[in-house]
């Protein structure tokens, strides 16, 4: 019979060991503590195959024991969780030498997950840092809690340190480029240029020139020899935005040189080695671009070694208090008026879909800040502003439930769209129904549990769900409450 495994966890919330207990008795054995220095005690004794570890403690931030614990059980993974869910934390947390990030509150389905691929996998899933550079900005301009961030987060801390080609995909606004900023401004290339370069701004005939630069007389115009965004980069990071805007002639172009690592100058002969790590970003679906013949297919395989996607305020308003708060100190910090804001004016906010995504956002938090007289943002502040500069805000106030069933109904309309399409003209297998109704079942469940701390009766009531209804449901779609 084969000896379990033994899994050290510190976590001083007594509810949270409850649970982890519960959940992986069964399947190992467990030390559980409420400090670092029992841990450290049990690791310094050669105990344990791998850790959970929360970052606050009441002894010592998680964090800071990783590097120790590191230097004398190199090979002893750590799964570390926090409730300071942000993407300092994330990429702290595999600069010292993490396995595993996960935001409370976890999933225990992922967790599970995670922990089996620990032990099946000698190598960690972090990428391995050379660079042992400590992350020293504590103001990092991308901020979320919700779900869809966290998965953000945990990309970026796992390709901050590598040269890996990174693609973006998110709407106009979401932080496209500060995400490209931040893989840059806290990874290898840090000490060199970040230069960015937007193909929707560019007109055609002059990509190639702007991208790799021109001999004198090379066409008319070209009045004098001028590098290109290639050489400005060397050494550092090229961000190609609005990459789906590239015209088709260019894209075979930076093709070649990502396969050859060098280029020539328009109108010259003489060849140019370049070191630039690649990041592009788009809002516009590369697929259906690939499909009609406007996107390299060859290309797109080249710059999506590792695709990152920004959500859409409109599927976060979670963050939206978050987001408001650090745009009013932002304004403070930038000369004007202190202001506050109301519950109520932050709920007017969530119900406008912010097709203008953060950057809309924040125009907007600037301009109430200046044109409200009052120390405090109020609800109406909000209607009555935000229904100057758009039509449509008072109608999607007045028929908001609609609005998020329209919503929602195009997002699924959407999803089987491609899903269909995948499989090629063929059907899918049957059953397909309910396996739907699953799929949206579950997460609609699971999210009002969590917003109610697993409270069931509360939780129906938010569902409008029968008590008995609602435990029948946990069960059969085994959902896990923490």
């Amino acid at each position: 019979m084969n000896k379990k495994k033994l899994i050290l966890i510190a976590e001083d919330d007594v509810s949270i060991r409850t649970v982890l207990s519960t959940e992986l008795e069964s399947k190992f054995d467990l030390k559980l503590t409420d400090n670092c220095a029992q841990l450290w005690n049990w690791v310094s004794d050669g105990l344990g195959d791998l850790i959970i570890l929360d970052v606050m403690m009441p002894d010592e931030n998680g964090l800071e024991l990783i590097p120790k614990i590191k230097e004398i059980r190199p090979d002893l993974k750590i799964i570390v969780i926090s409730a300071q869910n942000t993407i300092l934390t994330a990429m702290q947390a595999v600069e010292k030498g993490a396995y595993e990030y996960l935001a409370k509150p976890f999933d225990l389905i992922e967790l599970n997950k995670v922990i089996d691929i620990a032990f099946s996998d000698d190598k960690s899933l972090k990428t391995d840092i050379s660079d042992k550079k400590k992350i020293e900005n504590n103001e990092i301009p991308i901020i979320g809690s919700s779900p869809l961030m966290q998965k953000v987060f945990k990309s970026v801390a796992k390709l901050v340190n590598t040269d890996l080609t990174v693609m973006i995909f998110g709407e106009s606004g979401t932080g496209k480029e500060l995400v490209a900023k931040i893989l840059h401004e806290h990874g290898k290339r840090k000490n060199g240029p970040f230069i960015a370069i937007n193909m929707a701004a560019i007109p055609k005939e002059l990509i190639e020139s702007e991208l790799f630069g021109h001999e004198k007389g090379s066409f008319t115009g070209a009045f004098a020899t001028k590098s290109g965004k290639f050489e400005e980069a060397e050494g550092g990071t090229l961000f190609l935005d609005e990459i789906g805007d590239m015209p088709y002639e260019a894209q075979t172009r930076l093709l070649r040189v990502i396969q050859e690592g060098e280029f020539n100058r328009v109108g010259a002969h003489e060849k140019i080695k370049t070191n630039v790590r690649i990041i592009t970003a788009t809002h516009r679906n590369i697929d259906e671009l690939v499909e009609q013949g406007q996107f390299r297919e060859d290309l797109f395989y080249r710059l999506n070694v590792f695709p990152i996607n920004i959500p859409p305020l409109r599927l976060r308003l979670s963050d939206l208090n978050k987001l408001v708060d650090y745009f009013l100190k932002k304004s403070f910090k930038e000369g004007l008026d202190q202001k506050s804001i109301t519950e109520e004016a932050l709920n007017e906010l969530k119900k406008y879909k912010w097709p203008g995504n953060i950057r809309e956002l924040e125009n907007f938090i600037r301009r109430l800040v200046v044109l409200i007289p009052s120390n405090k943002i109020t609800g109406n502040d909000i209607i009555k502003n935000i229904a100057k500069t758009n039509n449509t805000f008072v109608s999607d106030l007045k028929t908001n439930n609609a609005q998020d069933k329209i919503s929602l109904g195009m997002s699924v309309e959407e999803h089987l769209k491609k899903f269909f399409k995948l499989h090629k003209g063929k059907l899918p297998s049957s059953g397909l129904y309910n396996r739907i109704i699953n799929e949206v079942e579950r997460p609609l469940i699971s999210i009002c549990l969590n917003a109610t701390k697993g409270n069931q009766i509360r939780a129906s009531k938010l569902l409008g769900l029968n008590r008995n209804t609602l435990r029948k449901k946990i069960k059969e779609l085994k959902i896990k409450i923490l």
